[in-house]
């Protein structure tokens, strides 16, 4: 057996509740492709969709020091991963789902 999933990146093991999602890289047909991510839920009020946000740092040169920022943004959430508020998430940028949707949940690390 292989550590690489269906959606072909190493150690992303396919959820095992199925569903009938067609955005979902694992049951669907939503092709993922580009960077993956890390970052924690902070919302999940909306329909199949979470607001995820990054933590990181970005160096000042005038000050000589690193600071730390975050961003958010909005998730495809597949209805097979279930998530709370608090969950870290990794999730992979797809195609446009909706305006302002262009990533996918594609595991649960916490």
């Amino acid at each position: 057996m292989s550590l690489t999933s269906k959606i072909g990146i190493p150690g992303v093991t396919e959820p095992s509740k199925k569903c009938d999602d067609p955005n979902c890289p694992f049951h669907g047909s939503l092709k993922v492709r580009g960077r993956i991510f890390k970052g924690t839920v902070v919302k999940n009020r909306m329909t199949n969709a979470i607001t995820v946000q990054i933590d990181f740092n970005r160096f000042n040169k005038k000050y000589q020091r690193y600071e730390r920022r975050n961003s958010k943004t909005s998730v495809h959430l597949p209805p097979c991963i279930e998530v709370v508020p608090g969950t870290v998430v990794r999730f992979m940028q797809c195609r446009k789902i909706s305006k302002t949707i262009s990533s996918v949940v594609i595991q649960k690390l916490e």
